[in-house]
């Protein structure tokens, strides 16, 4: 090696200080951009938990009824209560059935019995949707396929509802 020592000029110094700070400036203003693009990803997920929708068991009958509930839903950081609804009812079974009341059509409402001419069915009054009492759509109507059920369980004589679950095609 040479016995010159390799001097630094004053550019040199002041390219690399200035690169260094710019770097740690940057750095600085990524770090909270990339924690809010993945925390939201990272935190665990209610979706699939069981609410208590108010409604006793020994209330639920053989003619649907409906439910209507709220949640507590979380977008990242922001928190809401949003309303659910469903048609809650006994089956010949005697097996309690949970169905929502959003029409497979267009998204419309159901409901029960809401048509005079077609008693003992759900319809959807956009359309003239109309579905049998266990959800399955009726052919001929604009519905492509059953309303989905809700997962549901019994607990201390209370009923607990879901996530609601396509049923498949008709």
């Amino acid at each position: 090696m040479s016995e010159k020592k390799q001097q630094v000029s004053r550019r040199q110094f002041l390219n690399y200080t200035l690169t260094g700070v710019g770097g740690f400036m940057a750095a600085g203003m990524l770090v909270p951009m990339l924690r809010m693009a993945v925390d939201p990803v990272l935190q665990e997920s209610a979706a699939g938990d069981l609410v208590n929708v108010g409604l006793a068991v020994e209330d639920i009958t053989n003619e649907p009824q409906r439910v209507d509930w709220k949640i507590d839903q979380v977008d990242a950081w922001y928190e809401s209560k949003v309303g659910k609804s469903a048609w809650v009812y006994k089956n010949d079974n005697d097996e309690i059935v949970a169905l929502s009341p959003i029409c497979k059509h267009l998204g419309c409402v159901v409901s029960w019995e809401g048509s005079e001419q077609f008693p003992d069915q759900f319809y959807c009054p956009c359309h003239g949707g109309r579905y049998h009492k266990d959800g399955q759509n009726i052919p001929g109507t604009p519905p492509t396929a059953p309303l989905d059920v809700y997962e549901s369980k019994v607990e201390n004589g209370m009923l607990y509802l879901g996530m609601a679950h396509p049923r498949g095609e008709a």
